[in-house]
């Protein structure tokens, strides 16, 4: 779909800028730009040696205080010292755009962007800009280095950048550098005692500000972790490369966005929409041929050692299961049915190898053809799977073949996976022989770009797991529409502790800043390998659906789980993937969230509650539905002894007619959750 500008924005007065007229004076001591509504304030300055640094308030009060600014080469002298300020640009912009698929149909873009040339006073005299964009709840920074004799090339071996937090409190941070990549328990921690962390990192200060540190369209660079160098001063960790340095990248160019999220409450963090905004526009244009929907497939039962990945007796991806699991799907109305083991390659060693996966060819007990002629008869698309054993070297061999086979099956979305320790990924070096790379690194990065872009051409959307962070890149590449880079549902499902009852409430506010998540929700059998089974209730598994945003949404759980429980399994059969609209009603780090969302295809809203291992009663005031208008609210709440420990199960399934006027008491058990979806009776009045 065609990002939509306002003719402002369409009309600016120059190369550099649209919207509002730039403006240029000559450098201060201390440059200083506002955000639209004045809420932020950033100040660029240099210290006595020329270091170039930066601050950011808020109302007013510090939230960044100096931090410097520039990096260390590895071919060249580094970028840090005896720099002279130019003359700053600023400008304002204000548009609105429209997303093909998300949590909200219209995103406003407004900002105040203020450009500072940078040039060094002596030497090689060579220049970059620090380009700040502010809005009232965030901001992001990115250097840009113009074309120039004396830096042609950038071999980074880091960056200096720092981001030195003004006020102590709590932050909520997984480690970098650990081998399971971004598959880690939330850590909540005083800000002293952070060590090397992955972003997004989140912070409460003491005062109670919110403020979330990450990055934006993070697209052929390496990406940045935080390392606390002392006290409340972080600076960038960039993923190490192939060589000395960690990203090699021709002049001109950009780096990706530096982001701050910044709210006073939890709930302001995950309304905001500057990473989105911080990304370029749509670059695919039409993208009307992937459609959010909900999927069923075979897999859980692979996670309880039911079924297998490869092949032999216990062999998940046969043609009567997945014919079954087609007709389950066409029978309830799922767009989707994924089928995880079908293709060679899943038997011996292939973790972290991937050398024997072929992406076209099946085992001998899945009839492909069939299946696919199967499910294009009962109106169900099946969706792709590519695991790699973390080999991109090896799955870019046979993109183009692998997603030819897809687009003639009519299949639209692909679950790629990239199953290996952190630090092994395979990728092409430099000599174009395979070497061995972290999944964060530049290559990697690239790689996943590779993907995106070759799946457009055939009309595939990419869910990628074990994947590289999200930075708001689906802006762009609309078909990049999910991703895992968390611990996910099948944590629970394994024979060692799973996700605590805090794990989903501690999502909201961290990784899911970063964008959408394949959690794999939906679990109704409470029993797995894990000693403690699924820590959660019932009507938090239905809650999940709205809380944990994805334009695809799989119903995990067996299919007999959802055979032997009608009343619950409606919700999962109901609940959209696509909105119009989204509000956080309440919610703190860790604790507990309320969201609403609005379909984007009806008048239909949905709520989800949730809570960690503490039971709560939560206020909703409902004035986010029609004025004027009754609504059936269908309820599913936990039952007055439910309980994560004791009564999972133990759930109330009634309705009631409510308005805007009213306000709802969400009375929440233990690791439990509330859904509930409002449907409009009648007209507006």
């Amino acid at each position: 779909m065609i990002e939509r500008r306002s003719l402002l924005a369409l009309v600016g007065v120059s190369a550099l800028a649209f919207g509002a007229p730039a403006v240029a004076q000559t450098a201060p001591a201390v440059i200083t730009a506002r955000s639209p509504g004045g809420v932020l304030a950033v100040q660029v300055m240099t210290d006595g040696d020329g270091r170039p640094m930066y601050a950011v308030t808020r109302l007013g009060q510090p939230v960044v205080t100096a931090s410097k600014l520039g990096f260390i080469l590895t071919d060249a002298p580094k970028l840090e010292r005896g720099f002279a300020l130019g003359t700053p640009v600023i400008r304002t912009a204000d548009d609105t755009w429209e997303q093909p698929w998300g949590e909200r149909r219209f995103i406003r873009n407004h900002f105040t962007e203020l450009r500072v040339p940078m040039t060094e006073r002596s030497g090689l005299m060579r220049r970059m800009d620090v380009v700040f964009r502010l809005y009232d709840d965030g901001l992001g920074f990115r250097y840009e280095f113009p074309e120039q004799d004396a830096l042609k090339q950038l071999k980074i071996g880091s960056e200096l950048t720092e981001f030195t937090l003004a006020e102590d409190g709590e932050a909520w941070w997984i480690p970098a550098w650990e081998w399971n990549r971004e598959e880690y328990l939330y850590n909540r921690t005083p800000i002293g005692a952070v060590g090397a962390a992955q972003t997004p990192m989140t912070v409460r200060n003491a005062s109670g500000l919110h403020v979330s540190i990450h990055e934006a369209a993070l697209i052929d660079y390496s990406g940045m972790n935080l390392s606390r160098a002392e006290g409340r001063r972080f600076r960038a960790d960039l993923t190490p490369g192939l060589s000395s340095a960690a990203v090699e990248i021709a002049a001109p160019c950009t780096t990706p966005w530096r982001t701050l999220q910044i709210s006073d409450t939890a709930a302001g963090l995950v309304e905001s929409s500057l990473i989105l905004n911080l990304n370029a526009p749509n670059k695919l244009d039409d993208v009307s041929w992937f459609k959010p929907m909900k999927y069923i497939g075979i897999w859980w039962e692979m996670h309880l050692e039911l079924k297998s990945w490869n092949s032999g007796p216990k062999h998940g991806a046969t043609t009567e299961n997945a014919i079954k699991h087609i007709d389950f799907a066409a029978e309830h109305g799922f767009g989707g049915v994924l089928i995880e083991g079908w293709n060679v390659g899943w038997d011996g060693n292939w973790f972290g190898t991937g050398w024997d996966y072929s992406f076209t060819q099946a085992y001998p007990d899945f009839d492909i053809e069939r299946v696919a002629a199967y499910a294009r008869d009962k109106g169900v698309e099946i969706v792709g799977h590519h695991e790699t054993g973390g080999n991109a070297f090896h799955y870019e061999q046979q993109l183009d073949p692998a997603f030819a086979q897809m687009q003639r099956f009519g299949w639209h979305s692909v679950k790629t996976g990239y199953v290996a320790d952190a630090g092994g990924a395979q990728v092409r070096g430099p000599d174009g022989r395979v070497t061995f790379a972290w999944h964060e690194s530049q290559p990697m990065a690239q790689h996943h770009v590779r993907v995106v872009e070759t799946a457009a051409k055939y009309q595939v959307a990419v869910n990628a797991h074990e994947p590289f962070k999200d930075t708001g890149l689906r802006r762009t590449y609309p078909n990049m529409i999910s991703r895992e880079g968390a611990r996910g549902m099948e944590f629970s499902a394994w024979g060692q502790p799973g996700n605590p009852p805090e794990h989903e409430a501690n999502l909201v506010f961290t990784r899911l800043l970063a964008g959408p998540m394949d959690y794999t929700p939906g679990i109704f059998g409470m029993e797995t390998r894990s000693p403690d089974g699924i820590a959660t209730t019932w009507a938090k598994q239905l809650a999940l659906y709205v809380v944990i945003y994805s334009p695809i949404q799989m119903a995990a759980d067996l299919l007999e789980n959802y055979e032997a429980n009608p009343a619950p399994f409606q919700f999962i059969k109901d609940v959209p993937v696509d909105w119009a609209d989204t509000r956080v009603l309440n919610g703190e780090i860790g604790d507990y969230v309320t969201i609403a969302r609005k379909d984007r295809n009806s008048d239909v809203w949905c709520l989800g509650s949730l809570t960690d291992e503490h039971p709560r009663v939560l206020s909703a005031s409902l004035s986010f539905l029609d004025p004027g208008r009754t609504y059936r609210a269908e309820i599913y709440r936990d039952a007055p002894d439910a309980d994560w420990k004791t009564n999972r199960e133990a759930i109330v399934i009634e309705s009631r007619d409510v308005t805007a006027a009213d306000t709802l008491t969400l009375t929440l058990a233990p690791g439990g959750g509330q859904a509930i979806r409002f449907v409009p009776k009648g007209r507006r009045r």
